[in-house]
């Protein structure tokens, strides 16, 4: 038994979601390993409360400041401290008394507390690709002035970055990231003109959470992780591929300078990229579900259809010219997905948005922290100005 003393103190920002939950099963297996400390919610206050009842974290935080004396009265018979705003989130990732930071929360709201993380030197198990999609110059920067790692939980960052241990003296040639294709895989826009919410919601392999699962079904999800893994393995866009594999048990390659490839394969399981991530370097014994190669006698590789799910190029073209052009991609789409899941545009009205959105905001070609918070409310504007919100 690992004593107290040995644990290893874990911060969940977004423990509410779908990463959140699922790093807490993770945790709730290996309470001898993990203590949580810290726990952060945007909305959910009963989920946040109950969690914080199971696992008597030193603190937690609710966004929404309405839930705050109701979550306040809940604790009130424990010592766990109770914050409330958006501001809470950067002053307690500020705190000493943890160890390691899940960074789940959804979206460019992820970036402060996650700075704020980095800069005091935390391992960020990061499973918000916004973070680096709006400011992986920066981030970059910091974690290594700060000597803090950073540790992929996305299921395709984290095969590339299994596939790299032990390859740091050989450099990369190509990475290929592995996508489903979505719920949509096949179909042309004739089809995709009348989808609605609850269809973009049936992903074929993966739960996830609402947002998440909309990118995917569009192609976003991997323009977004190709931007992510740029930042993460220090590549150039021409070293990033995509391949799209129906049944998602390869989780993504890695290819050297001598041809070679290298696969990370498994059950399309998020807690099991979770656990690597909290565990690292050791790989921690568990009874996850294992892949069984009698069920798959084939597994599949196609190209992406680009002319049909467009958003993956608007990306690519992001991606290629740098500066705050990831940034403007990534708030024109959150505002366009919020909308899609309001029924308030249609499935293709998405990428329609993003386009629009980009080539009105300004470019920076080198933009400060300032100018990416800048760059991130004008495109949010300018986008909800289309929808009219």
């Amino acid at each position: 038994m690992t004593s107290e003393v040995n644990q290893k103190r874990v911060a969940i920002f977004g423990s509410t979601g779908s990463i959140g939950t699922q790093a807490l099963d993770v945790i709730r297996g290996n309470k001898d390993i993990f203590h949580v400390e810290v726990l952060t919610a945007h909305t959910n206050d009963e989920l946040l409360t109950a969690q914080a009842l199971e696992f008597n974290p030193n603190a937690v935080v609710i966004v929404d400041e309405t839930k705050y004396e109701k979550i306040k009265s809940a604790l009130s018979g424990t010592d766990i401290k109770v914050f409330a705003g958006e501001r809470a989130l950067e002053e307690v990732a500020d705190f000493d008394t943890y160890d390691i930071m899940i960074a789940a929360i959804v979206g460019f709201a992820g970036l402060k507390p996650t700075l704020k993380a980095v800069e005091k030197g935390k391992i960020i198990a990061l499973a918000n690709k916004e973070t680096l999609v709006v400011a992986g110059d920066i981030v970059m920067q910091k974690a290594l002035e700060n000597r803090a790692p950073i540790i992929p939980v996305d299921s395709e960052h984290s095969a590339i970055f299994q596939c790299l241990v032990g390859e740091s003296r050989n450099p990369i040639e190509r990475i290929i990231l592995t996508a489903s294709g979505g719920p949509f895989l096949g179909k042309k826009p004739n089809f995709l003109v009348n989808v609605k919410r609850d269809h973009a919601l049936q992903h074929p392999n993966w739960s996830m959470g609402a947002k998440i699962t909309v990118d995917s079904a569009t192609l976003m999800n991997k323009g977004l992780e190709m931007i992510e893994a740029k930042w993460l393995f220090n590549l150039t866009p021409e070293q990033i591929e995509v391949v799209v594999h129906p049944q998602s048990v390869i989780h993504s390659m890695v290819q050297f300078e001598d041809g070679s490839i290298k696969a990370q394969m498994g059950y399309p399981d998020m807690k099991l990229p979770i656990q690597y991530a909290l565990g690292f370097p050791n790989r921690i014994k568990n009874d996850f579900p294992r892949f069984n190669f009698r069920k798959y006698p084939n597994l599949s590789f196609e190209e992406p259809d680009y002319k049909t799910f467009r958003n993956l190029g608007l990306a690519i073209d992001a991606l290629q010219n740098g500066g705050n052009k990831a940034c403007v991609l990534n708030a024109a789409n959150e505002i366009a997905v919020w909308a899609f899941l309001k029924n308030r545009i249609g499935f293709l009205d998405i990428t329609a948005v993003v386009e629009k959105t980009m080539e009105a905001i300004p470019f920076i070609k080198h933009p400060t922290l300032e100018d990416y918070f800048e760059s991130d409310g004008e495109a949010r504007n300018f986008a909800a100005s289309i929808i009219k919100l």
